[in-house]
Order: C-alpha cells, then structure tokens, then sequence
C-alpha cells in the first residue's frame, strides 16, 4: 500500500504540470460552487486525485491556490485578445471580434463566471483586484475610444459601456442554471444557440453605439 502511494507521488512529481493542472481543474470546481470560504483542501484532492500535501506542495496554502484559479482566466484572456491585433481592424470589426472571444470563452468556461460571483458575494472583490483584472477591459476601452474618434460610434461613456459589454457576455453562463429553467425546451449551451447569441449581442451593441447622425449623412451623400 505505502508502495503504490510513494509511486504515484513520485509519478505526480516528475510531471508537475501535469499535476499543478489537475489540481486546479479541480479547485476550480470546488471555488464556483463554493468560493474561498466554503471550499475544503481536502474535497480539491479528492477531485485532483492527489493528497493534501501533494496540494501544498504547489501551493502554498488554500488562498494562494484560490489567486493562481483567479490569475487563469485574466491571463488566458489577455493572450487571446492580444493575438487579435485589435489596432489593425476598424472599430466595428474590433469589437466584433472581442464579442465573440468573451463569449467562446464564457461558454468554454462556463464555471469561472461563477467563481467571479462567489468573489462578490464572499470577498467583495479584494482577491480579483490584486489580479489586475481590469486590464482585460483596457482592449474593449482603447476599441471605444477609437471608435468614437473616427465617428463609427456616437459619443458614450467607454468605461460604463465596457462593463455592459463584459456583463451582457458573461451573465449569459454565470446564470445559466436559472435561465435554462425558463426555457426548458432550449439548449442554451448548444454551439447553435451559442452562435445564435453571439450574432443577436453583435446586432445589438453596434446598433446602440452607431453614430446614426453621421451615418444619415452618410447614406445622404
């Protein structure tokens, strides 16, 4: 018994990422059902297959295996916004494009909405504002400004649209077993009716952001 303990301990070592991965999946699960408070080491082993020690052997205690769950997305975001050379689209096709990476991604990681609510509720935010978080919005931001600038947009606020934009992307899943209670013959998480969302948020964001005075102007000459 203490054989195959020690073998698979040291298999789990000599593949940390690997392992560092399992067990974040698995904290993952455990903080969107629960959040920093009510989430238990032990359940997260147990999920990762791993031990106890084998956790705070990566990490070094429950709080800071909580950051590096919040750290994932912020940085997966970021990566995928980056490789979308934003600068070098006009401002409709740029917040096209940022429409659909939040929503693939919300519907990719449909529990992280989640773990962001038990954030609010729990922590009032205090973990996700170490993350530097915001700096995801900084792409959505610089697209509005621009947008604005070259008369694509009518003149809003781009800091309070920004957080209409994340919420109406992200709300979608975050609430997803409330919604699909509503709709009971609807599979909302179907790539159909993904898509389907996706195009509708598209249609509604440039219609309410259109500069409709140049564009009358526009259609005139």
């Amino acid at each position: 018994m203490q054989l195959n303990s020690f073998a698979k301990t040291n298999r789990q070592v000599r593949n940390p990422e690997m392992t560092k991965k399992q067990i974040l999946d698995a904290a993952e699960e455990e903080f969107a059902r629960y959040g920093l408070s009510g989430t238990r080491i032990e359940e997260i082993a147990k999920g990762a297959g791993v031990t106890t020690g084998m956790i705070y052997y990566y990490f070094i205690n429950k709080e800071e295996l909580y950051k590096n769950v919040l750290q994932t997305p912020i940085a997966e975001l970021h990566e995928e916004l980056e490789q979308l050379n934003l600068d070098c689209l006009q401002a409709e096709e740029a917040l096209k494009s940022i429409v659909q990476v939040y929503i693939a991604y919300a519907a990719s990681h449909n529990k992280r909405g989640m773990i962001l609510f038990q954030e609010l509720v729990q922590n009032q935010g205090k973990y996700l504002e170490q993350m530097n978080w915001q700096n995801t919005f900084v792409y959505i931001i610089n697209v509005l400004k621009r947008g604005i600038a070259e008369g694509s947009f009518r003149q809003l606020n781009p800091i309070l649209t920004t957080i209409q934009i994340f919420s109406i992307c992200v709300f979608y899943f975050t609430f997803h077993e409330n919604l699909k209670r509503l709709t009971p013959n609807l599979q909302l998480l179907s790539p159909e009716i993904i898509e389907q969302y996706t195009q509708e948020v598209i249609k509604l964001f440039l219609l309410a952001f259109a500069d409709h005075a140049n564009f009358s102007q526009h259609q005139q000459i």
